[in-house]
């Protein structure tokens, strides 16, 4: 990284700019072009093992539901707060911003570890689908994904000019 200043290191720091953030973008391999969509996501937290699990949903069809199924890894970014601030003082322009970006293998959820992931992981993330009665017949023709974290970074430029976010 470039820019070690604003590396987030912290995995505390990591974890609340992931809560923060509402969508994550994948890329996954396509030939000679990455092929990059946004999401809606859920996550889980190991602490104890500093590990991180995303998990994203959609159709059994599809460009994105091929790609993941023919090779099991992808790059992910997210990101919140992007704001250009003009600094008059220093005669110069920032853009202020907070973002988590790395790599994970995919494994696609299956049975009743499906439903569970449904019910506890991705409508347990946003209070709106908190107890929402969902179609249970559209679990069979949902593909659930459980992307594991390899790695990651963090990286700030909050407002008060630091990465301590």
């Amino acid at each position: 990284m470039r820019r070690k200043d604003r590396e987030v290191t912290d995995f505390d720091k990591i974890i609340e700019i992931i809560d923060e953030c509402p969508i994550i973008r994948i890329g996954m391999a396509a030939g000679n072009f990455p092929y990059i969509v946004p999401l809606n996501f859920s996550y889980t937290v190991d602490r104890e093992n500093k590990k991180v699990s995303f998990y994203i949903h959609g159709a059994m069809a599809g460009r994105k539901y091929e790609l993941l199924t023919a090779n099991p890894y992808c790059s992910f970014e997210m990101d919140v707060n992007i704001k250009m601030d003009i600094l008059p003082e220093h005669h110069d322009i920032t853009t202020r911003y907070k973002s988590v970006m790395g790599e994970a293998t995919v494994t696609a959820i299956e049975g009743e570890e499906k439903v569970r992931v449904i019910e506890d992981i991705i409508l347990g993330r946003y209070k709106e689908t908190k107890g929402f009665d969902y179609n249970k017949a559209m679990v069979e023709r949902t593909a659930i994904f459980r992307l594991d974290v390899i790695s990651m970074t963090g990286k700030a430029n909050p407002l008060n000019g630091g990465p301590d976010v």
